[in-house]
């Protein structure tokens, strides 16, 4: 691995200082946050597809519009 630069090396050093200056106190959401989050991310993953799917077999056809009709009526009529 090559050799790391004097501002990453000093970047490294600055972290590691912050990582000790945690507070052991502080509620922080943990595994179980994260079990928590990925379980809600798929269900509305899951809940995306099958609307998805759901949304694609709904064929939808517009009602004809009256004046069109009549419009069109007059005119076959005329000729």
């Amino acid at each position: 691995m090559p050799d790391m630069s004097a501002s990453a090396s000093l970047a490294m050093t600055q972290l590691a200082t912050l990582a000790k200056e945690v507070d052991e106190d502080k509620v922080t959401p943990g595994v179980l946050g994260f079990i928590v989050f990925a379980v809600m991310a798929l269900a509305v993953w899951a809940l995306m597809k099958s609307m998805n799917r759901h949304m694609n077999r709904v064929e939808f056809m517009e009602a004809p519009d009256p004046k069109a009709d009549s419009e069109g009526a007059d005119a076959d009529a005329k000729s």
